[in-house]
């Protein structure tokens, strides 16, 4: 995923505007001049680190007089106690965007670490880690970056990169073959052809949607019995992936039965913030 500053932008300043608004009047009313301090990151607890380059950008494009240092990079690990970075500057400016600071590199480093996990116990297996759509509304950009700092994939990005035939679609439209057809149709029209993928709920659609055409079958809250007769019924003619009810117990089983991808909606649903703290030292 490209680093999009444009978008990246617009979330800084939608951050910005929901939590400073008119000033932050408590640091106004204590400190009324410039003021040079260093502001310690200091992380509480085992994980790997991710934000960096947004703080990076935030801090070159939104903060004015403060500098932003540190010896690690997206992707890191680190562990509890250790200081990720510091910011050298005015104590105005790095009080006022403490918290949106500390929002973003929480949220993505705790998003990053959940998906190290999930990728760590699938190590040695072909099974790719993937996120999915379910993410913090105005945030997915974020969210699906800091899933690739810890090594996972994304998944389509919106409704608009990729055809993903779910169940209702299959009911709206009359049923697989008919669902499938008129996606084939509209990717005909399209400029740049889509990977067209359908849900599956068991191995009678499996086998109708391999006979008409897709590039990848999700199947959806598969046992693992089931899931094993659906990689040799595939035999390599089109991608895997299984979804529902994956957690980090469960997904090293599923990864040894031979799929190509497992999309995990708890990597950026669930995933718990990484305790950081920013102290500020005279």
């Amino acid at each position: 995923m490209n680093f999009n500053t444009n978008y990246l932008r617009k979330i800084i300043e939608l951050a910005i505007e929901e939590d400073i608004g008119s000033g932050d009047i408590t640091t106004q009313a204590i400190f009324k001049n410039y003021k040079k301090v260093r502001g310690d990151l200091l992380c509480k607890e085992d994980g790997i680190i991710a934000g960096l380059g947004v703080i990076n950008y935030f801090t070159k494009n939104f903060m004015n007089g403060v500098e932003f240092f540190s010896d690690y990079s997206d992707g890191n690990e680190i562990s509890a106690g250790q200081f990720i970075g510091s910011f050298i500057g005015d104590v105005r400016e790095i009080l006022k965007y403490e918290r949106i600071i500390l929002n973003f590199v929480q949220r993505m480093s705790g998003v990053a670490t959940l998906t190290n996990k999930f990728v760590q116990n699938v190590k040695g297996t072909k099974a790719k880690i993937l996120d999915t759509r379910k993410t913090i509304p105005g945030l997915r950009f974020l969210d699906k970056l800091a899933v690739k700092i810890g090594g996972g994939e994304n998944h389509r990005f919106g409704l608009y990169d990729m055809f993903l035939i779910k169940d209702n679609h299959i009911f709206a439209a009359g049923g697989i073959k008919e669902a499938i057809n008129l996606c084939k149709e509209f990717n005909e029209k399209l400029k740049h052809k889509l990977k067209i993928e359908i849900e599956v709920k068991n191995l009678l659609e499996l086998k109708e949607a391999i006979e008409n055409g897709v590039d990848r079958v999700m199947l959806d809250n598969f046992s693992i019995e089931s899931i094993k007769d659906a990689v040799k019924l595939v035999n390599g003619k089109v991608e895997i992936e299984v979804s529902g009810g994956v957690n980090l117990e469960t997904v090293r089983e599923i990864a040894e039965c031979g799929v190509d991808y497992i999309s995990i909606g708890a990597l950026t649903h669930s995933a718990k913030a990484l305790d950081i703290s920013l102290e500020i030292i005279e």
